[in-house]
Formats: C-alpha cells, structure tokens, sequence
C-alpha cells in the first residue's frame, strides 16, 4: 500500500505543472482514447515515448511514477491466468500437460496490461503535477455547460478532487492501523488463506471509523470556512489558457488522430 501515489501533488516548478488545468484533463482524455483505440504496437510505442518526454518536462522521478503501477500487477497476473484458461486461439505455444497456452491469450494479456500501465502512469503524471484545488477548478469548468440543465458541477468537481486527495491519506491511515495490529499479534503475512483473510477483515471497521471521522472534520472545516454548495462565489485564482495550453492540447488532438487512423491503416 505504500506504493500507492495516485492523487499526491508534487511541487515542483516545470512547464508542465503549470499548465492549466483544464487542459491537462482533456489532454488526459484525449491520451486514454488515443490508448484504448489502436491494436498497433507501434502506437503504444510513440504514447509511451511522449510519456516518458511529459515526464521528464515535469521533473518527475521515473521510480515516483512506475511505483503507481504496483498495486496492480496482481490484477494483471490474474489477468493473464484467465486469458491462459480461457483463451484457445491462435498458435499453440506451450503445453504442460491439460494447460495449452495459445499466442492470443498471450497477446491480449500484453495488449490489456499495456493499456493500463500507460493510463495509471498518465492519471499519475496528472495528479503529480495538478494541485487538488486547481483541478477541482478546472473539472467544475469543464462541466459548466450542464449548468444548463441544473446538474450540481461545482459539487460534482468537489468530490472528485475530495476523493483524489484523500487516497493517500487513507492509505497512510490504513498502514497505521495494520502496525497496530500487528503489534497485537495480527499476522497478515503468514498463516492460511483464511486467516490471511481474517486479518484483513480486522482493518475494515477501524478503516470505515477513521475514514467517517475524517469526512466529519472536514465537514466541519468547510462550514467554518463558510462554504455553502451552490452559493455563488468569487474566485482568487481565475484559470487563463496561454499559448503552451493550446500547443499541448494539440500534440495530444494529433496522437489521438494518428491512434485512431492507425486502426484503419495498420
């Protein structure tokens, strides 16, 4: 769990970090199509170089940013032993007694699990280089048109960046819960699955306890700062697009163009 860096701010003074806002939340969206879209190797090779170019723009540390990817390597191992099982496509490439592995079921794993690493590092590289209350300014004006139809932005944007930000703070609280159980005898390394799964339910009521007092603090933080949902208000720092803002957003409208052109061409 400590591995986990997704919603963390890092301050730093770069090019990137002081993009606007909105126009790395679209950039983002913009990318995760750009992802999702292709079957080409080739594609996923320019993202990950233009990745790799962000990164080091940010001053980002390479280990910072590859660490968000831990947590789910579990996820992509599994992910791979369904596709092993289920998959019975393509050439045949190994086979170890009743267990035949075809080259689809490899493929595709590789194809998923690319995906997801470069999605959670862009997320990361956004988080990393965004102060949470930059981007809630900038989803609530990314939502602004459906104040039209009265759909409630500004709280919308809220509890996103509330919940980003609080991810770390969570983990930080569900380590110091573990350590305490451990210190009481709690073993969540060794033992059956069984009691491996009943340790970890130990942490679950503590968890849901801190996380509710941690909301009510907040809760009453907000109203003695006199915060009222949907009341109107001024704002200290107004969001303004430069010329970096709209180049960056073009790099990006071009690799989501190419990505999308090579599904036909490739």
């Amino acid at each position: 769990m400590n591995n986990l860096v997704l919603g963390k701010y890092i301050p730093l003074d770069s090019i990137i970090h002081r993009l606007d806002p909105r126009s790395k939340l679209v950039a983002l969206i913009l990318m995760i199509v750009a992802i999702f879209v292709p079957k080409s190797w080739y594609v996923f090779l320019l993202i990950g170089i233009i990745l790799i170019i962000e990164i080091l723009l940010a001053k980002l540390n390479f280990k910072y940013v590859i660490s968000s990817v831990k947590p789910m390597i579990f996820m992509m191992i599994f992910l791979l032993v369904i596709n092993v099982l289920t998959l019975k496509t393509g050439d045949l490439l190994i086979q170890l007694g009743p267990v035949e592995i075809y080259s689809d079921a490899i493929f595709n794993t590789l194809f998923v699990v690319v995906r997801l690493l470069l999605m959670i590092m862009l997320t990361t590289t956004l988080t990393a280089t965004t102060k949470p209350l930059d981007l809630t300014l900038g989803i609530e004006r990314l939502l602004k048109p459906l104040q039209i139809i009265h759909f409630p932005t500004h709280e919308i944007a809220m509890m996103i960046s509330i919940a980003l930000r609080f991810i770390p703070t969570i983990i930080e609280e569900t380590m110091r819960i573990m350590n305490a159980q451990k210190s009481r005898g709690v073993d969540f390394e060794n033992g059956k699955l069984s009691e491996k799964i009943a340790a970890i339910l130990s942490l679950i009521i503590p968890l849901f306890s801190v996380a509710f007092e941690r909301a009510y603090e907040l809760a009453d933080a907000m109203e003695a700062r006199g915060y009222v949902p949907g009341a109107e208000r001024t704002r200290y720092h107004v969001l303004s697009f430069a010329a970096r803002d709209y180049v960056y957003l073009f790099l990006n409208f071009v690799v989501m163009a190419l990505s999308i052109a090579s599904r036909f061409v490739l």
